[in-house]
């Protein structure tokens, strides 16, 4: 599904190449401390914030509550998907594989 990963330095990611298939999927490492050359996570980040602010633990959030942000950004159209959601996205990749 994923054609590419981009990656920061952080050491949950020291062995992602041995987790996945590099001949199926691209992976990019950041510079450290620049978070611009992942812009659409940062954004992606900015838009969860609207609803939990930095610094809040999720584990104090309501299953019910992170439910609803998680379906809230998964459906939202993004300009740099063509105005479509990352649900529409993910549906259609796993179409063409399935």
């Amino acid at each position: 599904v994923f054609q590419t990963i981009t990656s920061d330095n952080g050491s949950e990611f020291s062995e992602l190449t041995q987790a996945i298939d590099c001949d199926q999927v691209n992976v990019y490492y950041t510079h450290p401390y620049t978070s611009s050359e992942r812009g659409t996570n940062e954004r992606h980040n900015g838009l969860i914030r609207r609803f939990i602010p930095k610094g809040k633990s999720i584990d104090d959030l309501d299953d019910t509550v992170v439910a609803y942000v998680e379906n809230w950004c998964n459906t939202l159209p993004r300009k740099i998907l063509g105005y479509q959601s990352p649900n529409d996205r993910y549906e259609q990749a796993l179409a063409t594989i399935i």
